[in-house]
């Protein structure tokens, strides 16, 4: 089976220190004003006949979803699912910080790094893990609330807490379900906030013409092969016309 990062939350533990907040910031150098994770506050009022609950606070980042909607508004391949790893990773040699994934994103995960002029947004920390550590935000949890790992993997914690819990683990969904890679033990907390994937229209028109377009390209290169092989042709003919080695007519007088 293929590997599949995600995080596993036990949001009952998180008690909105904003640690893995910090954390991520400094290991990633996100420029002021700007984060790759947060933690949401449930503010709705309590539900009737409920006395004395709790605060709920819903540690988040971006979901590395099974249907991200961000690929599809990448223009140039940017941004793509990792086969290997299930991570949806942005390649920051093909972004044009165009903007287009933004918006693509139902859960505002995305941002316009204002420093590289690029697109920006969680991606695990991949250089704490080739050190063998765990995402910032996961190193630093006082509380273990976010857990990191290969979920299809029984013998990672992440995995053991996906496979006993799974008929309970629950998802923000959005309005656009992108089928995300963040799960949450019993009550995940707040769960309306995310909205809907805007795909910019170009992109939309562009996918949609894609087949007549590369009609149109087969049909001019087939062209441009028949033109090349009458040249060929006309011109394997103009050598057998009559002249002599030399250039001139030969002489046919007796």
């Amino acid at each position: 089976m293929a590997r599949q990062l995600a995080m596993v939350i036990d949001s009952a533990k998180c008690m909105d220190c904003k640690a893995c907040v910090a954390a991520c910031k400094v290991a990633n150098h996100t420029p002021e004003g700007q984060w790759r994770n947060w933690i949401k506050l449930d503010d709705s009022p309590p539900r009737p006949g409920a006395s004395n609950r709790k605060a709920r606070f819903q540690p988040g980042a971006c979901m590395h979803c099974d249907n991200p909607t961000c690929v599809a508004a990448c223009p140039t391949g940017a941004t793509y699912k990792d086969a290997e790893t299930g991570e949806v990773v942005i390649d920051e040699g093909l972004c044009i910080g165009c903007g287009n994934c933004l918006p693509a994103c139902p859960y505002h995960a995305r941002f316009r790094n204002a420093e590289k002029r690029k697109a920006d947004k969680c991606n695990y920390c991949p250089e704490r893990r080739s050190a063998g550590l765990d995402p910032a935000c996961v190193d630093t949890c006082p509380t273990k609330a976010r857990v990191f790992g290969d979920i299809n993997d029984p013998q990672s914690e992440a995995g053991r807490l996906y496979l006993a819990n799974k008929e309970r683990l629950a998802r923000v969904v959005a309005a656009t379900d992108t089928k995300p890679n963040m799960f949450y033990l019993g009550d995940p907390g707040p769960e309306h906030w995310a909205g809907e994937a805007v795909i910019p229209a170009s992109m939309v028109a562009l996918k949609q013409s894609a087949p007549l377009i590369k009609g149109i390209v087969a049909l001019s290169g087939l062209g441009v092969l028949v033109m090349l092989g009458r040249q060929l042709l006309a011109g394997s003919g103009d050598s057998h016309s009559g002249s002599g080695p030399s250039g001139d007519k030969e002489n046919t007088d007796a």
